[in-house]
């Protein structure tokens, strides 16, 4: 080889080294900047959201305080003595009639303790829909989709 090729190939080395050199260093400066970044954005974020995780346990805690107080806010559907609370998959049965009510054994008394209806109630605050099951529930409900069965327990 003649001393021009070899100062070409020394050259050509030189500027891939410089090249590499400035690409490694361009890559951990970015890496490092894009960390500083997120870190810096990590306390709002975090501050956000622990305020909507705080917002929605305070709506589910109402709505659960909303479901037990239910059967005596105006408009219930039902005596607050004949509701069963259950709460899934729907919050109440109430059976009309069957003497539970404010008066206790009297009131059942005056009516028999006989069940004139039974009723299904989901209870429901602010904007919150029906969930996949309760649609279902009702639709059987409303197509007449319900049976009564006894069992008994079997004896030895």
């Amino acid at each position: 080889m003649n001393p021009t090729d070899l100062s070409m190939l020394a050259i050509f080395l030189g500027l891939f080294v410089l090249f590499a050199l400035g690409l490694f260093l361009g890559l951990s400066l970015g890496r490092r900047n894009g960390r500083l970044e997120s870190e810096r954005d990590l306390s709002g974020r975090l501050e956000a959201e622990r305020e909507d995780a705080v917002k929605r346990s305070r709506a589910v805690v109402g709505g659960q305080v909303a479901e037990q107080l239910a059967p005596y806010l105006p408009d219930f559907p039902c005596d607050p003595g004949d509701a069963r609370f259950i709460g899934k998959p729907v919050d109440f049965v109430c059976f009309s009639g069957a003497g539970g009510g404010a008066g206790g054994e009297a009131a059942g008394a005056a009516s028999g303790g006989e069940v004139s209806e039974i009723i299904f109630v989901e209870v429901k605050s602010g904007g919150s829909g029906l969930s996949r099951t309760e649609k279902s529930i009702r639709d059987a409900i409303v197509a007449g989709r319900v049976r009564w069965v006894e069992y008994r327990i079997p004896q030895d």
